[in-house]
């Protein structure tokens, strides 16, 4: 195709309401063409390095034929049927059956969703299903963390905390309460005197349950690795003190791992870094490396126990057309065979190693404030100054579209520039992410 060709499709698109939609940000949009690896090629002939997996979620890399062929062949047969009572179907039980125990142990049960928003819904919907049933229906709020992202439907939205989300579509939500992130670089809570910043962080998780009433506490909700929030790698002690408060005022724990699930952090699942369970879990993204849309959310053997116990007239009455959709988890079965035969984890644990290795060569720029990372999920902090730690965005997009024109994908997140390439990737392909990104900052420095 030519530039005049693209230029035609980019008017096109205007047919379309693109998500976190402003005409100003999608005015010159890259349409993208076909990809194959971790290589994104557009209708105007560029080739784009993706660091950022699509939207987190490519785990595989593109142009995956087992995946296209498993969708073909189950299609073939039978694409979907509903799912709810009464009805399944065999990929969505092999499934299943696959994820028995497979993240953490005692999680032996899922509830499939069409991806992340509608998981982290139904795990709300869960936690209030769950103590009503205990005989306490009062338990009905959410604390979650400022800077967290958890969605995009109205609860989600509401349990996501950054305020950019919500400001056009409230009012708020009731039931959702918000504390400190234990974010290593800039905690912006109250630190008590020999306090690390996890342990201070989980004193403000205690001293919200305390605040709204343990009565009134369902659940608490955290991303092991933010990724929206700025690819925030939690302290060592910080999820071990969450998980002995939950469990000390009979809060469940949701962990959301819609990013940091099958294999990114060098884990199947980030918690295990801390060897912390969860009583619910939500993943989505990388259970079909994006080939398919689904989602989904684990529950602990206690709460499908409680469900199970249940009259006929407090059923679960909770399901989505799409949930169990028969084409999507046989794409998902085929996606854990080929990360299981690849060693998922393993690659993101050595690469990931190389690839935060080159980003820190970065910090002798005046502008980089801080790097960090675990397995293939990295951030890149600007600043407009080290001693303050100020931040600044202007000058992150300016690196951002200065890497874009060199071909490589990264996100910009505010002020911090996000890496999650395809786990499939090469040692020469992540040392192509540095030589790139250190360009980018040249042009701009």
């Amino acid at each position: 195709m030519t530039k005049q060709d693209t230029a035609t499709w980019i008017e096109k698109d205007k047919r379309q309401l693109h998500p976190v939609y402003h005409p100003k940000s999608h005015a010159n949009p890259l349409v993208i063409e076909r990809g194959e690896g971790v290589w994104l090629h557009t209708t105007d002939g560029q080739k784009i390095l993706d660091g950022m997996a699509g939207l987190w979620n490519v785990n595989a890399g593109y142009g995956r034929e087992e995946l296209a062929k498993a969708a073909y062949d189950q299609m073939k047969d039978l694409a979907f049927t509903s799912n709810f009572s009464g009805m399944t179907n065999l990929p969505s039980i092999q499934l299943a059956d696959k994820l028995a125990g497979f993240a953490y142990e005692g999680l032996n049960t899922t509830f499939f969703t069409s991806g992340g928003s509608e998981a982290n819904d139904s795990a709300f919907k869960t936690a209030r299903y769950y103590w009503k049933r205990k005989g306490k229906p009062g338990k009905y709020i959410v604390i979650a963390r400022k800077g967290s992202y958890h969605g995009i439907t109205l609860a989600a939205t509401f349990a996501t905390g950054l305020e950019k989300y919500q400001t056009m579509f409230g009012p708020a939500m009731d039931g959702f309460v918000h504390i400190h992130a234990p974010n290593p670089y800039r905690y912006e809570g109250k630190i008590n005197a020999g306090e690390t910043i996890g342990q201070a962080a989980a004193r403000e998780l205690e001293e919200a349950i305390l605040r709204e009433g343990q009565d009134t506490v369902a659940a608490f909700i955290a991303e092991p690795v933010m990724g929206v929030g700025g690819v925030i790698v939690p302290p060592a002690d910080y999820f071990p003190l969450v998980r002995a408060i939950c469990d000390k005022y009979e809060v469940l724990f949701i962990a959301d791992e819609v990013i940091t699930g099958f294999g990114r952090t060098g884990e199947w699942f980030a918690l295990k870094h801390w060897n912390v369970k969860p009583d619910i879990l939500a993943f989505a993204k990388a259970i079909t490396s994006g080939y398919a849309q689904l989602g989904g959310i684990q529950l602990s053997d206690e709460i499908r126990g409680t469900m199970e116990a249940a009259a006929e007239s407090e059923a679960y009455m909770h399901g989505y057309t799409y949930s169990g959709h028969a084409m999507a988890c046989a794409v998902g079965l085929k996606n854990l065979e080929i990360m299981e035969r690849e060693e998922f984890p393993k690659r993101a644990r050595e690469l990931g190693k190389r690839l935060l290795d080159g980003l820190k060569t970065l910090i002798e720029f005046p502008f980089v404030g801080d790097v960090r990372g675990l397995g293939l999920v990295c951030g890149v902090e600007i600043v407009s100054s080290k001693e303050t730690k100020a931040a600044d965005p202007a000058m992150t997009m300016k690196i951002f579209k200065a890497a874009q024109e060199r071909g490589l994908r990264t996100r910009p997140l505010g002020n911090i520039l996000a890496f999650s390439p395809p786990l499939s990737i090469t040692e020469d392909e992540v040392d192509e992410i540095i030589k790139r990104l250190g360009a980018a900052m040249d042009g701009v420095a």
